[in-house]
């Protein structure tokens, strides 16, 4: 199966209610790799790589959010895939 990636970038209310944590605990339920990590400017952004099905489902967790925030929208552009992830997701502390 071919994978895919991409950046995303998740508007609404999603900094202060553990946006980062859920994001990360619904890539390790969909087998999804990559990294998530808030904005300057109150958004949440990252990459994501896995299968279509996978990711299909990871995006609707994205748009549900976590118990707190409210999710606007979320933008997604495909990008190039990265070997050597394979099962890592990170949560990073970098502001951009």
């Amino acid at each position: 199966m071919s994978h895919q990636r991409y950046a995303f970038l998740v508007h609404g209310t999603v900094q202060g209610v553990f946006f980062r944590a859920y994001t990360q605990r619904s890539a390790h339920t969909h087998h999804i790799s990559g990294f998530v990590y808030n904005t300057s400017n109150g958004k949440v952004a990252g990459e994501a790589q896995g299968i279509k099905e996978n990711l299909d489902k990871f995006w609707k967790d994205l748009d549900r959010g976590s118990p707190g925030s409210h999710v606007i929208r979320v933008d997604k552009s495909e990008i190039n895939t990265l070997e050597g992830e394979e099962g890592r997701f990170e949560i990073r502390k970098r502001v951009v």
